[in-house]
């Protein structure tokens, strides 16, 4: 079952009653609408996303409200799902991973580092210095398409003035990834939505092989 508009109508009430007792009430909704369309969006990328990487084993969809702890000033129920993809479910470390979110702006999808760690950006840096194969193969791949742009706070100073424009839009962030938002509604709501999906992540994989590179060697170290 595709993902509707009345997933997305949803996802605003919910966020918009903001109240556990109002989900309890329409939690059959909430089964049909959303969480029944997620797992079968999951189950149906899962293939694809092991012939990028046949180590990624890890699919987390998001639970519909934030944990109260850290929901200080904002809805404790979410406007929005997301899932993600990876090897492990260290996320909040540096781990990068493949995402999906939807929510009444449109649908995100992408590839990166929720927060990349300082050693695996600077291992990151260090590949892209030397003109590594990896780096080479993920530049191709990231100029050959027109879907998605460079995610990640930039420092304020330049680290690298006399590296390439192009270069430096890779050196200078904080942390990294690929991102895109769609709001072609036909698609969001279209049973071939995970076939685009897959092939959009499919022109991005060797940027997802760079990163992986970038964390596998801080792993190594680490041993």
């Amino acid at each position: 079952m595709p993902f509707s508009p009345k997933t997305l109508d949803f996802l605003f009430e919910n966020r918009l009653n903001d109240s556990r007792s109002w989900f309890n009430e329409h939690r059959e909704e909430y089964n049909s609408y959303v969480a029944k369309p997620f797992k079968e969006f999951t189950e149906a990328l899962t293939p694809a996303m092991k012939s990028i990487d046949e180590l990624i084993s890890y699919v987390k969809i998001s639970r519909i409200y934030r944990d109260a702890r850290y929901a200080a000033g904002k809805s404790v129920f979410r406007e929005n799902m997301w899932c993600t993809f990876s090897r492990g479910k260290d996320l909040y470390k540096s781990l990068p991973a493949f995402y999906f979110d939807i929510s009444e702006k449109g649908f995100e999808y992408g590839c990166g580092f929720y927060v990349a760690s300082a050693e695996t950006m600077n291992n990151m840096r260090s590949l892209i210095l030397n003109d590594s194969p990896f780096f080479a193969a993920a530049l191709e791949a990231f100029d050959s398409q027109d879907i998605f742009e460079l995610y990640g706070d930039m420092y304020k100073r330049e680290k690298y003035p006399d590296e390439s424009e192009e270069k430096r839009n890779w050196l200078n962030r904080k942390t990294i990834g690929l991102f895109t938002l769609s709001k072609d509604w036909d698609m969001l709501f279209s049973d071939r939505l995970s076939e685009k999906i897959a092939d959009d992540f499919a022109g991005i994989a060797p940027v997802y092989d760079l990163f992986m590179k970038a964390e596998e060697l801080s792993a190594d170290r680490g041993k």
